[in-house]
Parts: C-alpha cells; sequence; structure tokens
C-alpha cells in the first residue's frame, strides 16, 4: 500500500471515530435546545401543577412546553428536563438568598411519545394532526440512531480491509460514511423545522430568550466529519485501485 494511500486511510479513520464519539455523546446528552428564563421563586399551587403536569406520563406536548418554557427547560432526543426551587413551600416562600439552590428534574421521553401524533393546535386532541411536525419529529428521533449504526458498520468493513492489507473494501466505507451524513445532516434540518414550527404554535413568554445547545452543535460537527471520512476512505480505494491496475497493465506489455 502507497505510503499516500494508507495516511488518508489513517486520517479517515480518525475522523469517522471522532464523528462516532460526537454523535454518540449528542444522541445521549439532553441539550439539543435550551430556555432561558427567570427562575420561579414561587412555589405556588399553580406552579406546584405545573411540575406535578410535567412529570405525569399523560402530559402532552402543550403541557411539558409550558414547563419548559417557564423554568429553564432543556430537551434532547431522549428526554426533556427543568430546574426547579429545591425546597418548595405550601405558603409564601422566604426571601431568596445567596443559599437558594435549584435542582433538575428530568423525564425520559416514552417509545409511544416518539411516535405519537403531533396536533395542529399543541394539546388540543380536537384540532386534528399536524402531519409535517409529526414526521419531522419521528425522523430527527430515528436518523441519529441510523446513521450511528452505518458508522459502526462502515468500522467493521473498515477492520477487515486492514486485515486483508487491502484498500478495495473501503468504498463500501466511504459510501457507508457517506450516507451516515445525509442521516445526521437530515436529523439536523428536522430538528430544526421542528422546532421552528412549534414556536410558531406555542408563543415564548416575555423574559424567555431560547437558543441550540451544545449536542445540537455536537450532532452539526459530526455530519461534515463524515463527509471528510467518506471522501479520503472513497479517494483512497479508488486512486489506489487505479494505479494498480495501471501498474499490472505496465508489467504485462
Amino acid at each position: 500500500m502507497d505510503n499516500r494511500f494508507a495516511t488518508a486511510f489513517v486520517i479517515a479513520c480518525v475522523l469517522s471515530l471522532i464523528s462516532t464519539i460526537y454523535m454518540a455523546a449528542s444522541i445521549g446528552t439532553d441539550f439539543w435546545y435550551e430556555y432561558r428564563s427567570p427562575v420561579q421563586e414561587n412555589s405556588s399551587d399553580l406552579n406546584k401543577s405545573i411540575w406535578t403536569d410535567f412529570a405525569s406520563d399523560e402530559a402532552d406536548e402543550k403541557t411539558y412546553n409550558d414547563a419548559l418554557f417557564r423554568y429553564n427547560g432543556t430537551v434532547g432526543l431522549w428526554r426533556r428536563c427543568i430546574t426547579i426551587p429545591q425546597n418548595t413551600y405550601w405558603y409564601s416562600p422566604p426571601e431568596r438568598t445567596e443559599s437558594f439552590d435549584t435542582v433538575t428534574k428530568c423525564i425520559s421521553f416514552t417509545l409511544n411519545e416518539q411516535f405519537e401524533e403531533k396536533f395542529v393546535d399543541p394539546g388540543n386532541h380536537n384540532s386534528g394532526i399536524d402531519l409535517l411536525r409529526t414526521y419531522l419529529w419521528r425522523c430527527q428521533f430515528l436518523l441519529p440512531f441510523v446513521s450511528l449504526g452505518l458508522m459502526c458498520f462502515g468500522a467493521l468493513i473498515g477492520l477487515c480491509a486492514c486485515i486483508c492489507r487491502s484498500l478495495y473494501p473501503t468504498i463500501a466505507t466511504g459510501i457507508l460514511h457517506l450516507l451516515a451524513g445525509l442521516c445526521t445532516l437530515g436529523s439536523v434540518s428536522c430538528y430544526v423545522a421542528g422546532i421552528e414550527l412549534l414556536h410558531q404554535k406555542l408563543e415564548l413568554p416575555e423574559n424567555v430568550s431560547c437558543e441550540f445547545g451544545w449536542s445540537f452543535c455536537l450532532a452539526c460537527v459530526s455530519a461534515p466529519l463524515q463527509f471528510m471520512a467518506s471522501a479520503l476512505f472513497i479517494w483512497a480505494a479508488h486512486t489506489n485501485r487505479k494505479e494498480y491496475t495501471l501498474m499490472k497493465a505496465y508489467r504485462v506489455a
């Protein structure tokens, strides 16, 4: 194997490993989207009701999003989290001091919630099914796992290429990484579109800001790394095979 192709293969493997780590970390963390709101110190019956509804298995889309807006919520592909006062009171709470503590409460999305229909008017089951938001949500959940699976399968093929001391199998690895990059890019696009459509349905309260979190950024970085790894794998395998064919033809001649 020519040193050029070996170097390209090693660089592609490193890029593939980094993108796999980024994608796995992105899937497993809860900071795809973050809301920033003033800390709610008042532990009134209304707030307690919101916290209880947020943790309920029957919480609908509007219920848990209202809690996310009010209590510094973060959302991942698998979980939703809010930040609430650690010590709650049924009577009027004491004045805030420097020791005022908060705690983060997280609730996992069930598989039923991942695949359930979204409604035109969130929380109103009589408003009809919003097919666009429904399939955007399902795609943003499924595509990252497809991407991760394709990269792992490509890694197995690359391992076989190392054992065989041949670059030919790495063409398949490059194609799999290309497909993985497209899946990652698709999941990021679906997530952005879904968030924008949700905010058109549910307006943010005053003094609440929002932004994409670092988990989302990891997925965004993973996509170009996958494309670069794919290009290097395909280039090394194709060029090496071409040079080998020319050399063989020259020897025959």
